[in-house]
């Protein structure tokens, strides 16, 4: 076994690989560029090694580097985690010439499997069914016009080296190709270096199920069940399971063969995944292979016990694989979350800057419920604008796929982040989407169920009561440490403080009795003729709330404001003010605050990097039209006019980097 490992990657996934290393007695060296000095991966590990300025392709593409910091701190073999050099062939036979060890396939099946327009010929081949398309390299645009037309709309534009959802666009028309094409060739140029792109039929109303496979360098290759990654956003995974609501056991059976089929014909050797689309009946069809351990493999290790990291590890280094296809077990269901660092009330926009608080629930077993958090970040740490806006992984597994979901809510509304934005919100409102939980999914999912975006929905019908609740004993613990600082609590005669209460939360208003101020307190809401006994160990500061009402568990996330407090919880949010009688009136007197226009001026919706700017002043432009494309965190956004009109300034220049909200243009 090796002594001494290189992590040629960072964030959580260079974490988890530390975990399992340290597990086994396996020291580690971290790798890192300028931007990732003070990275949690980087205190993790053993040693660690600079390996250039915060560009990918100057540090975690740089295979040179990667050698050069194996042969200075004596690592046998290196782990590449996913994206970065996971996937290049060329990584695994530079290190082999070095000596060292590469954790992961060989390259002839990276080659094969790899390259997306090759391993849908090995898969014909094979005799694995697959998507209709054109698996040859794509010219020009017009090229792409005249495929795309022969096989049909809509298609798939996809990246032919790509993964993670980016170099990905579908195109419902021909006039969508053309710009489709551009941006899935650039986003590839970017990501991985190389541009080449293919042409697929994109099968309507589909599921994106997957394979994890397991193999070693004896010949052996079993399969691990499923996971169902269909709700996704931009064909980026948002939320995964393990197993599928949709298989039965047979469809199981027969994907799992197609899968080994396939490995085997290209001779796969370590852990990786065959991704397939399958239709709401059950059939499937190949996509594509990733050959290299993926983001969501976490939900695949709780069902099945097996820590695919581990076994990745011992494959590199010979051991035979000692596990049998029969002995291959699916305990329970597990439901993992991305968290992101991106504001989806603003079309999912990534955000930068510090984390301020970072408080993720407790990891551990209780009750039959597993709590797990992958991540590569801590309080007090950045988040950096140059690679993927991934905080967090949270995992949840139960007996059962309705207890796996519950638990997953409860587990998000304990995850505090505060300092930039994040999707909690949405990942928690879509724990409490009926659709969801019913197992009706698509990959359309998102766009179908959230068409005009996403806002936290305000709380509705008994949620009301409950907010207002946590609410008023948020105000009373305050109202309480306020008289304690200033003595009015010890005083011979205590001051008595106002009981009634009126919490206003947009246009709702509940009026509120607190008719107990011993803890628990008891608080009335006489015209819902409800009433609450609330306990709580909240203390002012805290970002999570816990506590009981009427005797039930409950968990949300809080945050004082003037005059109140926001809220979220179960997928709801709001900011609930909180008033005495007297205040409410006179509040109700006040006259709203004046919004300012900001139609006349095109807003960096994200901190991000000018990639094409091609405007000039005094220039007409017509709704609809491309002003802007801003690139952040290897994503291109594209930036349009919303109504017809002209340039009067143009404030940004190509290849600046801009904060969230900078002008780039004014309108006339």
């Amino acid at each position: 076994m090796f002594k001494k490992i290189l992590i040629a990657n960072r964030g959580e996934i260079a974490c988890r690989i530390i975990k399992t290393a340290r597990k086994m007695g396996i020291m580690t060296v971290a790798v890192y560029s300028d931007a990732d000095g003070d990275a949690l991966h980087v205190e993790m590990a053993d040693e660690a090694v600079r390996i250039g300025p915060p560009a990918a392709a100057q540090s975690y593409l740089d295979i040179e580097k990667i050698i050069a910091a194996c042969r200075e701190t004596g690592a046998e073999a290196v782990h590449p985690g996913y994206g970065f050099l996971s996937e290049r062939a060329a990584f695994p036979r530079a290190l082999q010439e070095a000596g060292i060890v590469f954790i992961g396939p060989n390259p002839v099946a990276i080659d094969a499997m790899g390259d997306k327009i090759q391993s849908k010929k090995f898969a014909n081949a094979a005799g694995v069914s697959t998507v209709p398309g054109y698996l040859g390299e794509i010219a020009d645009p017009v090229e792409a016009v005249r495929i795309a037309d022969s096989i049909g709309y809509p298609v798939m534009i996809k990246a032919s080296a790509g993964g993670g959802g980016k170099g990905m666009r579908v195109a419902y028309a021909a006039n969508e190709v053309a710009e489709g094409f551009a941006r899935a060739r650039s986003e590839a140029a970017s990501s991985f270096g190389d541009d080449r792109v293919f042409i697929e039929k994109f099968i309507v109303n589909p599921r994106h199920i997957e394979i994890q496979l397991l193999g070693d360098k004896h010949g052996n290759l079993i399969y691990l069940g499923e996971r169902e990654c269909s709700i996704q956003r931009r064909n980026q995974k948002v939320i995964e399971e393990a197993p599928s609501p949709l298989l039965d056991e047979e469809t199981r059976r027969l994907m799992g063969e197609q899968a080994v089929a396939l490995g085997k014909a290209v001779g796969y050797d370590s852990a990786g995944t065959v991704e397939f689309v399958a239709g709401q009946d059950k059939s499937f069809y190949f996509l594509e292979m990733n050959t290299r351990l993926q983001v969501e493999h976490p939900v695949t290790e709780l069902i099945t016990g097996i820590d695919l990291v581990e076994k990745m590890i011992r494959s590199a280094a010979g051991e035979p694989l000692r596990l049998k296809q029969q002995e291959v077990r699916l305990t329970g269901w597990a439901v993992e979350s991305r968290v992101y660092a991106e504001d989806p009330t603003r079309n999912f926009m990534p955000s930068t800057g510090r984390l301020v608080a970072y408080r993720p629930p407790a990891e551990g077993i209780e009750d039959g419920v597993t709590i797990r958090n992958d991540t590569g970040v801590y309080e007090g740490g950045e988040i950096s604008i140059h690679y993927d806006p991934m905080i967090a992984k949270l995992v949840t597994h139960a007996p059962t796929r309705a207890e796996a979901i519950a638990a997953q809510a409860e587990a998000l509304d304990a995850f505090a982040i505060e300092g930039i934005r994040h999707n909690i919100p949405f990942l928690s409102a879509l724990m409490a989407h009926p659709r969801w939980q019913s197992g009706q999914l698509s990959t359309g999912f998102i766009a179908e169920e959230f068409p005009g975006g996403f806002q936290v929905p305000e709380p509705r019908g008994n949620d009301i009561a409950l907010f207002a609740a946590i609410a008023v004993s948020i105000d009373h613990r305050l109202n309480e440490r306020k008289r304690m600082i200033s003595g009015q609590m010890r005083a011979a005669k205590p001051v008595r403080f106002d009981r009634e209460r009126t919490v206003m939360m947009q246009e709702t208003k509940v009026l509120v009795l607190v008719e107990d101020d011993m803890e628990p307190i008891r608080i009335l809401l006489p015209e819902q003729g409800a009433s609450f006994t609330v306990k709580t160990s909240w203390n002012p500061g805290q970002p999570v709330w816990h506590g009981t009402i009427n005797g039930s568990a409950i968990i949300a996330q809080v945050r004082s404001v003037l005059n109140g407090v926001m809220i979220a919880h179960g997928g709801s949010g709001t900011t609930a003010r909180v008033y005495t009688h007297r205040e409410a009136q006179l509040k109700a007197l006040m006259p709203p605050p004046e919004m300012g226009d900001s139609r006349k001026h095109l807003l960096c919706p994200m901190p991000g990097l000018v990639k094409m700017l091609d405007v000039t002043v005094g220039q007409e432009i017509k709704s609809g039209e491309v002003l802007c494309i801003v690139e952040a965190m290897k994503m291109e956004n594209v930036l349009r006019a919303e109504r017809d009109g002209i340039i009067s300034k143009v404030l940004a220049r190509e290849g600046d980097s801009l904060a969230v909200d900078a002008v780039i243009l004014e309108f006339a």
